[in-house]
């Protein structure tokens, strides 16, 4: 088969964090159902990780049990970041390997390095340790995720040249962002000759419920297309994309995201400059004017994680998708092992420091009120 990495035109990848449920448990024939149609229209790139919950199990029932194993291609990843030791993060490599039954893994990630989390790599030798099993064929290609700046992209890719690609977060509406820097991320991967696997091209779904400016937009420019399909249309025409993830939860998404990826046209110019007029009506939604400068930071008693309460709160704004707001919301918290809004004490230090003047109080009683779990 041929390496996905090498390709010319972006492929569909099937995304498998976001599996249809049904009462909390993975709707497996429905998956079966999916799987079936992706690769009966020509698709074959599946993409897990170990913490996907009852994905990587999930997988090896819709796919690896029905199909030969030369006839797709599977992708897996390790989050060193949530082991308590260097055993345990090694561990991980042979838990999905046993889960899946995949025999090997075509292609093979650290898991979401960025912020705190680098340092587990590091410290854990999770890149030798890899190195070692792609000697030993159970891994193909070896390459990483990553949630965060340029800067530590170029830096990576500077210090462990053996990567073969790198796993990013592009997509329209995070091409400027500071907190993302979609765009220079990209930029760096192209400098560095990498090839991108995207992910996030829906935005975890935002992308699907826009305002209403700017759906008219869209409408007016195409009548036929989903929303979701300009929007995995955008990164699809980048080039040094060899495939673009999408997180299908069901079969009318699949079908959608089949019927344009099948014969892919990318964007043209008429098209980007709709998407840049969908772009400005986002940034007109009101919204919280944290510009994650982090000064607050350090002055919090309870150590609340100002700036990712506010871009939680700010995701809920623009889009109004609760689901995807309220997981950024704890992945920012509790996944950071750092105090939530309803931790705020008022003692106003916070306030006494934000280059931005908000009132980082009030507005954390929002996200609060918004965002949080009921007890």
């Amino acid at each position: 088969m041929m390496n996905y990495l090498d390709n010319e035109t972006a492929k569909l990848g099937f995304g498998l964090m976001r599996l249809p449920r049904i009462d909390g448990d993975i709707d497996i024939e429905q998956v079966k159902e999916m799987v079936d149609l992706f690769l009966e229209r020509g698709f074959v790139y599946f993409d897990t990780a170990y913490g996907y919950e009852g994905s990587e199990d999930a997988i090896k029932r819709a796919l690896v049990d029905r199909y030969p194993r030369s006839s797709y291609l599977l992708a897996t990843k390790l989050p060193a970041w949530n082991a308590p030791s260097k055993k345990d993060a090694e561990k991980m490599f042979y838990t999905s390997l046993e889960r899946t039954q995949a025999g090997y893994f075509d292609y093979y990630l650290l898991h979401n390095l960025g912020a705190h989390r680098t340092a587990y790599f590091d410290e854990y030798g999770i890149w030798d340790f890899l190195s070692k099993r792609k000697e030993e064929g159970l891994i193909k290609h070896l390459g990483f995720s990553m949630h965060d700046k340029a800067t530590l992209l170029k830096r990576i890719l500077a210090e462990h040249p053996e990567m073969e690609f790198v796993q990013l977060q592009l997509n329209y509406a995070d091409w400027e962002n500071p907190r993302v820097e979609a765009r220079l991320c990209y930029e760096v991967a192209r400098e560095h000759n990498i090839p991108i696997i995207a992910m996030e091209p829906v935005k975890g779904g935002d992308l699907t419920i826009l305002p209403p400016k700017a759906v008219e937009l869209f409408t007016h420019a195409d009548q036929e297309a989903s929303l979701a399909s300009w929007a995995i249309r955008f990164t699809a025409s980048l080039k040094g994309v060899p495939v673009v993830l999408s997180g299908m939860s069901n079969l009318e998404q699949m079908r959608d995201n089949l019927n344009f990826m099948a014969n892919l046209r990318p964007l043209d110019a008429s098209e980007m400059a709709v998407i840049e007029q969908v772009r400005t009506e986002i940034d007109k939604v009101p919204t919280v004017p944290c510009t994650a400068c982090d000064y607050c930071l350090p002055e919090c008693p309870q150590t609340i994680n100002i700036p990712g309460i506010f871009e939680a709160l700010n995701k809920y704004l623009r889009y109004h998708n609760a689901g995807t707001a309220r997981f950024t919301y704890r992945w920012n918290t509790d996944g950071h092992k750092m105090g939530r809004a309803s931790q705020c004490s008022e003692c106003g230090s916070c306030e006494e420091v934000c280059t931005q003047q908000i009132d980082i109080i009030d507005e954390l009683k929002r996200a609060r009120e918004l965002l949080e779990d009921p007890a």
